[in-house]
């Protein structure tokens, strides 16, 4: 597990030179769209998109080991009305597929259900890649073969629908990782959803902001093992479900069950007061620790669940909580009050890097020795 952790963080490094066949798409080049550049490519290549906008440019991708890398600057991709198998902007298949520098927006389908990206198979990584005003960011097929990645991606705002659409949805799935992301400005639906076997939500923002009306930020609705650690998470203040983070509600699905809270700050802004957490399956595993608890509710927990040093924080603790800035002054008595939480969900539980907005995360400079996302 922790080699798979590892793949995930590696995905915020620039990738070395490429030494497979490259297919080159642009307004200029031979290959003019990504519609032709998906019926043309094979299995390990590399597809080097310029930089611009390509409208109602929508495409399948079944190929094994592809790249699809922006180039000269971020590829746009606007929807238009257009939409690949009725499903998004893009439908993948593939296994070993990656998605560097693209901007996916305005993807809607008949079905009120279409995504920047539709996951059907396969195995995908996502990196610096942005998504707005979609009826869904991404979301993925219910097949446990799957593996998704997503390193240094923005989620939202979500466009105005009908219905529970979501930044991030991921069906049952085998494994789902995610770095450095920043989900905001959801509606109706949650910021980020996974019915995945494996969880890896590793200092990530997810926080609705002002005008977001998202039901839940955090939801894992088929339980599963869950590490949640190092995010910034906040509930606005017009949210559409008082719980911010919920667990099994819907079932539990994989055989084990397990939820890792660890070093988060969770922000509530719900003037009559949320409910951090919501666990179903009486035979979950539940650990709570270093976690910093700013706002209204209490922590409500069952005896059986593994506790410590988890805080209540006030505002004047942080360096500027108006803006949003939750690292702890330098003379709080917070400072220094995390305890060793041991290990879970095939990882250590102490933070290696921290949350840097907009989106991406970098390495601490030492052991986290605070409650809380923020160490610096």
């Amino acid at each position: 597990m922790r080699r798979r952790l590892l793949l995930a963080v590696a995905g915020l490094a620039p990738v070395a030179a490429y030494a497979g066949p490259v297919l080159q798409v642009g307004p200029r080049r031979a290959v003019k769209s990504l519609a032709a550049a998906a019926r043309q490519a094979r299995d390990g290549m590399l597809v080097e998109v310029d930089a611009g906008e390509y409208v109602a440019d929508v495409a399948t991708w079944p190929q094994h080991g592809l790249t699809l890398r922006a180039v000269g600057g971020r590829v746009k991709l606007v929807a238009a009305g257009a939409h690949a198998q009725g499903k998004g902007l893009f439908v993948t298949t593939g296994r070993r597929q990656r998605i560097e520098g693209f901007d996916f927006t305005g993807a809607a389908v008949p079905d009120r259900n279409g995504a920047g990206i539709r996951v059907e198979a396969g195995s995908l990584t996502l990196v610096d890649c942005t998504f707005s005003d979609n009826e869904n960011g991404v979301l993925t097929a219910n097949d446990e073969a799957i593996e998704l990645d997503i390193a240094d991606c923005d989620f939202g705002p979500i466009l105005p629908r009908e219905g529970k659409t979501h930044n991030l949805y991921v069906g049952a799935i085998k494994r789902l990782a995610v770095t450095g992301s920043y989900f905001h400005h959801g509606l109706h639906g949650h910021l980020l959803k996974s019915r995945a076997a494996l969880n890896h939500i590793l200092y990530n923002r997810l926080s609705d902001e002002i005008g977001g009306r998202a039901s839940y930020e955090l939801e894992f609705p088929n339980g599963g093992v869950a590490v949640v650690m190092g995010n910034l998470i906040m509930q606005s203040s017009m949210t559409e479900n008082p719980h911010v983070i919920s667990f099994g509600v819907e079932g539990a699905k994989w055989e084990k069950q397990a939820l890792y809270l660890v070093n988060n700050t969770l922000v509530d802004q719900l003037p009559s007061g949320g409910i951090w957490l919501r666990v179903t399956p009486p035979q979950a595993e539940v650990v709570l620790a270093n976690n910093l608890l700013v706002g209204g509710p209490q922590l409500a927990a069952e005896g059986h669940w593994t506790r410590r040093a988890n805080f209540h924080a006030d505002w004047d603790e942080f360096v500027r909580a108006a803006r949003d800035d939750y690292r702890l002054k330098p003379d709080s008595s917070l400072r220094g009050k995390a305890a060793d939480a041991g290990e879970g969900g095939g990882m250590k539980l102490a933070p290696s890097r921290e949350y840097r907005h907009p989106h991406t995360s970098q390495a601490l400079n030492g052991p986290a020795r605070h409650p809380g996302a923020f160490q610096s």
